[in-house]
């Protein structure tokens, strides 16, 4: 078998690896933990979901929310702002390892942070910003 071919075998099935892991995974997973992060991050959204409109917040390329334009939000309301945003970050963290271990792979984690990445940003509404993948923000 040429170098090549080897390759190119190898790369496949690496890709159908990747591919039998996602497969696997259940992101619907549900546990007492869970019910109640999704529930603290439902509670968070509608605190956030004006943020979002304005621009302030937007959502990151790996999974978290990020205090995009703090000038967008009053003097007053920029340390409830940072608060909100790092709390969203801490629950959507325990969100990650909570779906892996649920799923009991820990090793999951970064795949499901991916994963929950992208679905956060095809549900952003229009006008909310997001990173691509290169990491610059981007309007919707």
């Amino acid at each position: 078998m040429s170098a090549l071919l080897r390759r190119v075998v190898m790369m496949a099935a690496l890709l159908l690896s990747v591919a039998s892991v996602h497969a696997q995974m259940n992101l619907e997973v549900n546990t007492p933990a869970l019910t109640a992060l999704r529930a603290s991050m439902q509670q968070r959204h509608n605190q956030l979901g004006p943020l979002y409109a304005s621009g302030a917040v937007g959502l990151t390329r790996d999974g978290k929310v990020a205090l995009r334009d703090a000038n967008a939000v009053p003097l007053a309301q920029r340390q409830q702002a940072a608060a909100l945003v790092a709390a969203e970050n801490q629950d959507r963290a325990a969100l990650y390892r909570e779906i892996a271990r649920a799923n009991n792979h820990p090793e999951w984690e970064n795949d499901i942070r991916s994963t929950f990445a992208q679905r956060w940003i095809e549900k952003a509404q229009a006008g909310w910003y997001y990173q691509n993948s290169a990491g610059s923000w981007v309007r919707k």
